[in-house]
């Protein structure tokens, strides 16, 4: 089996290296990808967003099976262009990626589902902003409707911070979507989804603020892990019949069946799990984590979906330990990064390129996001030791990365918060 890999970041990066252990997978071609990818398997400058473009690469790489990563060319339809021209796709139509395009499409979906999420309002008139407001808090969550690659939410105590992240999306022509604040700790859980058919990969915690002990702005995630040691078996179930299932349905029933990897964001509150986000599409920086431990070859789980027989593939192999990954980010990163510097030191299969390219023969940062370290061990605590270990040996001016990133999980110091009295 041919594949090729739609993408350029770490995340296309773990799925290339993943599908590099399926004995079936004949060969793998990633674009437009970057420069560690590179060093892995073929790349071409190609226009992800266009569908002609993937279209044109697929074919002249003969490819059997297709795998879109990033959000963009889903929303924009890419993955029906495809299988309009024949090719097999791991990846939704553009009317199901709506789940992640269109916050107030998940919103619709959930509540006709029956899923719990938080209370919301879309506000589309500056004149309406304060009054909707103050519908809200003590804690405001502010996001931009559309896409925003993760870093288009404010999550902030202070009303003047929610209005004006708010005024600014207005002002471009934003929809802004307010929400209430769900409590408890996070979860990210990918699902396996071939319309009614769905499989749980392990569920992995994103760490999604800039800085040490959750402090700074969003980000699109500086790291993640699994499994999570604090979530017990029939919680996960729970997540799986009570919030993906139902959503899967929902979508079969509104005619746009959802086809790939259905990642649902929850918060793990006194009443259960609710949801935060649907995103459509595999995570980053949680892929590269949660593939880490897939036994399962890879190429023959996504040609199931793809090819709609989900329902007949094996369970799911996983190796026992625990899996870390850690971003390490440009300077300046969730802001404008300074790129072109010089990074030494990222050699060896724990280091998945992002934002990364060679100029004069040099590896230099390109990207906000520059490259994730992955660290696998029997643990969690061992595991973080893996992958810092790993960090320490690379090398960037100004970049940064987090030093917490699993330390409260390998603690002990996460827990699912309970009703008083239970």
């Amino acid at each position: 089996m041919r594949v090729l890999v739609v993408g350029s970041g770490a995340r296309e990066h773990a799925i290339v290296r993943s599908l590099q252990a399926d004995p079936d997978v004949t060969d793998i071609a990633c674009v437009p990808g970057n420069a560690g990818i590179a060093a892995d398997v073929r790349v071409w400058p190609v226009d992800v967003a266009s569908g002609a473009a993937v279209v044109a690469a697929a074919r002249d790489f003969e490819a059997d099976l297709v795998v879109i990563g990033p959000e963009v060319p889903l929303v924009l339809g890419v993955a029906d262009v495809l299988r309009e021209a024949g090719f097999a796709v791991f990846g939704p139509s553009a009317a199901a990626a709506r789940i992640e395009g269109s916050k107030a499409f998940a919103k619709d979906v959930m509540s006709v589902a029956g899923v719990r999420t938080a209370h919301s309002e879309i506000v589309d008139n500056p004149a309406l902003l304060d009054e909707a407001l103050d519908r809200f808090g003590p804690t405001w969550v502010v996001k931009d409707d559309g896409l925003a690659a993760g870093k288009g939410v404010v999550v902030t105590t202070d009303r003047a911070a929610a209005r004006d992240h708010a005024a600014e999306l207005l002002e471009i022509g934003r929809p802004v979507l307010l929400e209430s604040f769900l409590d408890g700790p996070e979860v990210s859980l990918f699902c396996l989804v071939d319309g009614l058919n769905v499989v749980p990969l392990l569920p992995a915690q994103d760490h999604k603020r800039v800085g040490d002990g959750d402090a700074g702005p969003n980000t699109g995630g500086m790291g993640a892990y699994t499994p999570l040691p604090w979530l017990d078996a029939q919680t996960a179930d729970s997540i799986v019949t009570g919030v993906v299932e139902p959503v899967a349905r929902e979508m079969v029933a509104r005619g746009v069946p959802f086809s790939g990897l259905l990642y649902a964001g929850l918060a793990i509150g006194v009443e259960g799990p609710a949801v935060v986000e649907f995103n459509c599409r595999f995570g980053d920086p949680e892929t590269q984590a949660v593939l880490a431990l897939l036994t399962t070859p890879l190429g023959g789980v996504l040609r199931a979906v793809a090819d709609g027989t989900l329902d007949r593939l094996p369970a799911l192999q996983w190796r026992d330990g625990s899996a870390i990954t850690v971003v390490l980010a440009a300077n300046n990163y969730p802001g404008t990064p300074r790129t072109g510097d010089p990074i030494t030191g990222a050699t060896g299969p724990e280091y998945m390129h992002a934002g990364t390219a060679l100029r004069d023969g040099r590896l230099v940062s390109a990207g906000g996001r520059v490259l994730s370290v992955v660290g696998v061990a029997d643990d969690l605590a061992g595991a973080r030791a893996d992958a810092y270990a790993a960090m320490d040996r690379v090398h960037l001016p100004g970049g940064h990365f987090r030093t917490d990133i699993g330390l409260a999980a390998a603690e002990g110091r996460i827990s699912v918060p309970s009703r008083a009295g239970s």
